[in-house]
């Protein structure tokens, strides 16, 4: 059992080289060592509240780009809406310009058949004057063609003149 329990000169002379080294680590360990974890405090301090203003920053940046975005939406709806309503204007303009010249060319059909109908109405009654002297001529010749058809045509023509 002597192996397990130590002895008194073996727990002193432990004592003092401990007390030595805590003297030594006191003296010149124990301020490096505290001033590194106050720096080490420090760098994550910084750390944090850099992080947290960054984390900031981009909520920030976040909520300006949601904004831009959303003008963007609105800048091309109304673009869109724009163009739209030009395009509709452009039909509409271009329907009315066809109503409009399919309107003048009917009344421009309508005259022209109108001034043909004239034209074939006059070209008939010249046709049927041209007939009817025609007619009347060759009806004269023959009924002129013996001299006292001739004394009685004139004599008929004298009295109706008399008489009116």
């Amino acid at each position: 059992m002597q192996l397990v329990t130590p002895g008194i000169g073996l727990i002193f002379w432990q004592l003092v080289t401990f007390l030595i080294v805590l003297f030594l680590l006191a003296k010149f360990a124990w301020k490096p060592i505290m001033k590194a974890l106050h720096e080490r405090e420090a760098s994550i301090e910084d750390a944090l509240s850099a992080a947290e203003r960054a984390k900031l920053e981009i909520q920030s940046l976040k909520a300006d780009n949601e904004k831009l975005l959303a003008e963007a939406r609105l800048e091309r709806d109304k673009i869109l809406k724009e163009a739209s309503d030009a395009g509709n204007a452009l039909v509409e303009s271009a329907k009315n310009k066809a109503n409009e010249e399919g309107a003048r060319m009917i009344a421009q059909a309508r005259e022209a058949i109108e001034n043909e109908k004239r034209a074939a109405i006059t070209e008939v009654k010249n046709m049927a004057a041209a007939l009817s002297l025609d007619i009347a001529e060759r009806i004269l010749r023959k009924e002129l063609s013996n001299p006292a058809a001739q004394q009685e045509l004139a004599a008929d023509y004298i009295r109706e003149v008399t008489l009116n």
